[in-house]
């Protein structure tokens, strides 16, 4: 299936409960971000307090030392956790992400693969969720995890 791709209008989004949102964002009836197709990411799963996010590693993004650039891997991390919170929020809120923080274990290469980012709730109350992440390659190895705050808003 073909996803679209742009914003979904916040007074749309807060017609919706965090799940069904997330959802929207996996079954492609609703668009995913512009940044999920500069980067070739997609959503693929969601379920109760878990987010996955993909994107397969190419030459496109190398950075100068020819490995995948960092902030790839920052971008599917903080996509998966914050999502991840996200299906915990009720209708008529929204999150965003305070900090996160994502310690690399390993070197990224254009063949790593499939990047598999999953993000996992910690805690989630009425105004901060936390969240735990681990990005893995197409062989299932550790590249890096990180954990997020967000703000429930």
């Amino acid at each position: 299936m073909s996803k679209d791709y742009g914003i979904v209008p916040t007074a749309d989004q807060l017609t919706m409960t965090g799940m069904e949102f997330v959802q929207g964002l996996v079954d492609g009836s609703l668009p995913l971000n512009p940044l999920a197709r500069t980067l070739g990411y997609d959503i693929v799963e969601a379920d109760d307090g878990r987010a996955v996010v993909t994107a397969h590693a190419s030459a496109d993004q190398l950075n100068p030392s020819g490995t995948v650039h960092g902030g790839v891997a920052a971008v599917l991390l903080d996509t998966c956790m914050g999502l991840a919170i996200r299906t915990r929020v009720e209708r008529g809120k929204s999150s965003t992400t305070l900090e996160f923080k994502i310690p690399f274990m390993r070197p990224i290469t254009a063949e790593a693969g499939l990047l598999r980012a999953e993000g996992i709730v910690l805690t989630c109350g009425r105004r901060v969720g936390t969240a735990e992440g681990r990005l893995t390659d197409g062989e299932g190895r550790l590249l890096a995890h990180g954990t997020t705050t967000c703000l429930i808003v």
